[in-house]
């Protein structure tokens, strides 16, 4: 393993590549097309309350395509659900469910950039897990080109030998704006005012000078009325809640609760995504291979079993290990704690202490958000089959993750370039 030496990214916990191969750099997204999101669906039960629609969109980011939907069709969100959240510089194919919504009523939305396909009826409303994986096709334009085929040959090499830091991607964190974890520790902590003025007020390189002039109004002098009137209205998140505090001035907690709920709630969960990132890369630097296991780590099987490595089975559990059977997995924290920590929970556990967050912050912004932030396990390694092709100075990669899982991690493996050019 190398180290990263990108300040963004050592600030996201992403502090370590697994490959020791050289990087191919290149640029991630140079238009939608080089990012190729196919979403691999359930099985539906045919019948039901609920029309499944497969939805293909180019350029939009989610939550403002989902909201476009509703709107056309003139039903609550409350009636659209999805099980995967996907990219916005990218062709993205996935499925949505409409409670009560007939394909009748689908054939009159017309969107720009948006395909809606009536597939089938289910039974069930969709959420966020509701899909077996993704699968994607990746270009990376410009690469160096000396020798890239052999590197790409290396890396993907070592990414198949020992697997890949299953770390959450930029992109968990906010793509132009990555302090989607650090509004979640003000929630978490029962800062609302500075939450908002964070989100608002913090002014990020990528922006124009207009939107820098407008954030930086608004941070010196909390003015709510004058920063909704300066935003560009593409920045409709910072103006769902500057049009709150207007409404209701100084109540930073209602201006947060404007949002959409399922972007509130991302705030916190980033937080714990964080620590998780933070806690891997403690571990790869304490040189523990992602493919050995330690003793008081757990443990994750095929049966979504959890098994807690000590002195006695620890032979018996990287045998294991080695045939496929479980993986090293580590509980991020939240409002329970089912397991005895281990090596990475305490590490996780000693980074709250020092941010002043407890159990009991995350059962405060559950109600707070209205979401459950109980905690899960995740594996810390990402293992996945890749095939690639070169042409030219243009690497082409193509792969399947299962949900939760992110093609950016795999992509920072190859190129090992700025983060900002996987944006």
């Amino acid at each position: 393993m190398k180290p990263s030496a990108y300040p963004l990214e050592q600030s996201l916990g992403m502090n370590y590549y697994a490959t020791d191969a050289k990087g191919i750099g290149g640029v991630l997204r140079s238009s939608p097309e080089d990012f190729i999101v196919e979403e691999l669906p359930i099985k539906f039960t045919g019948t039901g309350p609920y029309l499944i629609v497969k939805l293909t969109k180019r350029s939009w980011e989610h939550q403002h395509a989902m909201r476009e939907i509703t709107k056309r069709l003139g039903i609550s969100p409350k009636r659209l659900a999805w099980g995967g959240t996907k990219d916005r510089n990218a062709v993205t194919t996935q499925y949505i469910s409409l409670y009560d919504v007939t394909e009748e009523d689908l054939a009159k939305v017309a969107i720009k950039d948006i395909t809606l396909e009536p597939i089938t009826h289910h039974q069930f409303s969709l959420g966020l897990g509701s899909l077996e994986g993704n699968r994607f096709t990746i270009t990376l334009r410009g690469c160096e080109a000396e020798d890239l085929t052999a590197r790409v040959e290396a890396i993907t090499k070592d990414i198949l030998e020992s697997g890949i830091p299953n770390y959450y991607g930029i992109q968990r964190f906010g793509a132009l704006k990555p302090v989607t974890h650090r509004v979640g520790l003000h929630i978490l902590r029962g800062e609302y005012e500075e939450a908002v003025k964070m989100y608002v007020g913090d002014v990020f390189p990528r922006e124009s000078d207009e939107v820098k002039a407008a954030r930086r109004a608004f941070a010196e002098t909390g003015d709510a009325k004058a920063a909704l009137h300066d935003l560009p209205v593409q920045l409709s998140y910072e103006r769902i809640m500057l049009d709150s505090l207007m409404k209701q001035p100084g109540d930073y907690g209602r201006a947060l609760q404007a949002m959409p709920p399922k972007l509130l709630s991302m705030f916190v969960s980033a937080y714990q995504s964080w620590l998780f990132n933070s806690a891997l890369s403690a571990r790869c630097a304490r040189g523990v291979p992602l493919e050995d296991a330690a003793v008081g780590e757990h443990l994750i099987f095929t049966n979504d079993r959890i098994d807690t490595v000590t002195e006695k089975n620890i032979a018996t559990a990287r045998q294991h290990m080695k045939r496929g059977r479980c993986a090293v997995a580590a509980w991020m924290p939240g409002a329970t704690l089912p397991v005895t920590p281990g090596p990475m929970e305490e590490e996780m556990f000693s980074l709250m202490k020092t941010d002043n967050v407890t159990m009991q912050s995350f059962a405060d912004a559950a109600a707070f958000t209205g979401t459950n932030f109980d905690g899960a396990h995740r594996k810390i390694t990402l293992h996945t089959e890749i095939e690639y092709s070169v042409a030219g100075s243009d690497v082409t990669l193509m792969f399947t993750l299962p949900p939760g899982h992110y093609a950016t991690t795999v992509c920072r493996e190859y190129m090992q370039g700025s983060p900002e050019q996987m944006v």
